[in-house]
């Protein structure tokens, strides 16, 4: 099969394209052939090895799973022989997590790992990609945040892929939501349901005197520090992305004051646990208010090319890799 392997850790170069046997599946096993997978943010951060504690996790030197991506939609291919939830031709979706391999022509999954039959309107297209705004923006604002009807949410990044899956989510739960992006994207984030929309290149958002219940910073580029003063008495700074100032806030607020910063791998949580929050999500899509923005699609082989553009900082929504 084709697939892309990571020869070590850096820039898009070390992404090569390359042929290697086919998996076979175990008998607890599912073999998928992978139809499109998702390209992130997080799998671009992964690529450079970067924080470099994040090696301890990922291979000292170089990548333990040499094939990149967690985010998959496909065609179950084969089963095992301990496999009944699943059947030869089902459509599925979901994310392998840390066992990475989404970004070749097939992958095996546990039948207890990440993997939901896909809903009949749902395509290929907007499923692999769920995993990842989605999920992860489910996570932070309903298990993490607990936001409830009627609370202020200010979401910078909010025309990423977190940031528009965020918006949609946020208004499903009742929330009012300040969406923080570049003046181009105005447009994109109202028509998700942002209520008020802040051009970070003309205002600095945190020198605002509106207090929010919860700023959802999707990208990483602010700090509790800096959002402290404009959180309610017991607001909350949640970010998806960890660095050592955030370690340090997290470990601060856990002991002293009622606004808090929290942070987790989404990932990390139990397969059970992301299952469960991912048949969340569907039924959120189902109702008609989650859609997925997807920004551009690039071919396996370009995986590379799509590596530099999401680098660039300027992405819309969601990257699609498409495989077959």
């Amino acid at each position: 099969m084709k697939a892309i392997i990571a020869k070590g850790y850096g820039s898009p170069e070390v992404l090569a394209y390359v042929e290697i046997d086919k998996p076979k599946p175990n008998p607890n096993e599912v073999l998928v052939k992978v139809m499109t997978a998702a390209a992130t943010t997080a799998d671009t951060m992964m690529r450079t090895g970067k924080p470099y504690f994040a090696r301890l996790f990922l291979g000292l030197t170089k990548p333990k799973k040499a094939i990149p991506g967690t985010g998959f939609a496909g065609i179950v291919e084969q089963i095992g022989s301990e496999v009944t939830r699943f059947q030869i031709g089902d459509r599925v979706f979901g994310e392998t997590a840390f066992g990475f391999s989404s970004n070749a022509e097939y992958l095996v999954i546990s039948k207890e790992g990440v993997i939901l039959h896909m809903p009949e309107n749902l395509d290929f297209i907007e499923a692999a990609n769920f995993c990842d705004g989605h999920l992860t923006s489910f996570n932070f604002l309903e298990e993490i945040g607990q936001v409830k009807p009627n609370d202020k949410v200010l979401i910078n990044g909010a025309s990423g892929a977190l940031g528009t899956s965020a918006i949609q989510i946020a208004k499903h739960m009742g929330a009012h939501v300040t969406a923080v992006c570049s003046r181009r994207n105005t447009g994109l984030v109202k028509s998700l349901g942002a209520d008020e929309v802040i051009d970070y290149q003309q205002k600095d958002f945190t020198k605002r005197e509106v207090l929010y219940d919860y700023v959802y910073d999707t990208i990483g580029k602010s700090s509790f520090k800096a959002c402290k003063n404009i959180l309610t008495e017991s607001g909350v700074y949640l970010s998806p992305v960890l660095n050592f100032s955030l370690i340090g806030q997290m470990m601060l607020t856990a002991l002293f004051g009622k606004k808090k910063a929290k942070f987790e791998a989404t990932g990390t949580n139990t397969e059970e646990k992301l299952r469960f929050m991912l048949s969340n999500v569907v039924d959120i899509y189902k109702t008609g208010r989650l859609k997925t923005t997807i920004d551009r699609q690039f071919p396996l082989e370009k995986l590379a090319e799509a590596h530099r553009y999401i680098d660039a900082g300027h992405k819309r929504g969601n990257v699609v890799i498409i495989t077959a």
